[in-house]
């Protein structure tokens, strides 16, 4: 009898346990939650920060939001080059579950130092910005989430088989494991699902490496982008501005000249068979009309040692926008069983 009675006092000690983290969580007061410590002039959350590299030092472009010493949740968006602009979208969603989070452009981005020395844009290179920013944050293996979409899915992975030790969670919107594999299926699966025509007239223009011929973009928009990239019949201002603001030059070094497969830097990237050394709770998310691969977004949930999938039947490359409701309620989800140990 003393034997049950104590498994049910545990049982019952462990859940109060997880409602108070839940709660406290929750529980932060307007106040509190805006409290950055800043003095003086106050910039809403924005900090320049200085990133050091082999070619000098440099400053990027952050924007904090909320205080929660529990979870700081670092967002990379995509590109190589585009901007926050477009992950604007989680301010709707992060600070009504208390989560402390970070905008953030990427050396090279339009709101931070875009130096000229072509020898800056390499992965790697990235990889210690990143850690730089995290630090910054006092971020660490007790808080520390990165959320990576695209390009910055791509750069999360890498980091994360660098610094898994500074994290505490994963998640990798719509960005599969290897290149290669990207680029096959866009031409063996999404190039299909094109007017043959219209197709024709792409590859056309990619075999004369024309890139910069308006009728490109034009072709790619209606055909490929409002398909697979996000498929809101009115894309938000948010995604607009993101690629008015795009550092082209660095994108087309790195990704190519499209979203239409990967043709620059990071052509041959592939940590395919390294997934299995990434232990940190990972969520892996995938979108039925994506440029991404569903399918091996799900495999590469179940290829890292503690992964779980979230899939978007409604979603395209930009999944946080176009199947919104199932993308932000998975990813608050993941990050609440990470923080409640419930994962």
């Amino acid at each position: 009898m003393c034997k049950y009675l104590l498994i049910a006092c545990l049982f019952i000690f462990s859940c109060t346990q997880k409602e108070t983290k839940s709660s406290e969580t929750n529980s932060l007061n307007v106040k509190d939650y805006f409290n950055y410590g800043d003095t003086g002039v106050l910039s809403a959350g924005v900090k320049m920060i200085p990133v050091k590299t082999d070619k000098g030092t440099f400053k990027v472009w952050t924007k904090r939001f909320g205080n929660n010493p529990r979870i700081k949740i670092l967002l990379l968006h995509g590109g190589p080059a585009t901007t926050h602009e477009y992950m604007e979208c989680f301010e709707s969603f992060f600070p009504q579950e208390g989560f402390e989070f970070y905008e953030y452009d990427q050396l090279g981005s339009y709101y931070s130092d875009q130096p000229d020395d072509t020898s800056l844009w390499t992965l790697d290179r990235f990889v210690e910005e990143v850690d730089q920013v995290r630090n910054a944050i006092h971020a660490d293996s007790s808080n520390f989430y990165l959320l990576g979409n695209s390009w910055g899915g791509l750069l999360a992975m890498q980091y994360s088989l660098k610094y898994q030790n500074h994290m505490k969670g994963l998640i990798v919107a719509d960005m599969m494991a290897s290149c290669p594999d990207y680029g096959r299926y866009a031409n063996d699966v999404l190039s299909k699902q094109m007017d043959p025509a219209v197709l024709k007239q792409i590859r056309d223009i990619e075999a004369k490496g024309d890139y910069s011929n308006p009728k490109y973009m034009e072709l790619l928009l209606p055909n490929f982008y409002n398909q697979h990239l996000c498929r809101l019949p009115i894309w938000p201002e948010a995604i607009n501005r993101t690629f008015k603001h795009m550092n082209s030059k660095i994108y087309t070094m790195m990704q190519g000249p499209s979203e239409f497969g990967v043709g620059g830097s990071l052509a041959n990237w592939d940590i395919t068979n390294r997934l299995k050394e990434i232990a940190v709770p990972t969520l892996m998310i995938g979108a039925k009309f994506d440029t991404m691969d569903p399918d091996a977004m799900e495999a590469q949930s179940k290829a890292v040692k503690h992964g779980r999938y979230l899939y978007c039947p409604n979603g395209s490359h930009m999944c946080m926008w176009d199947d919104q409701q199932i993308f932000m309620s998975g990813v608050i989800k993941f990050i609440k069983d990470v923080d409640e140990s419930n994962f």
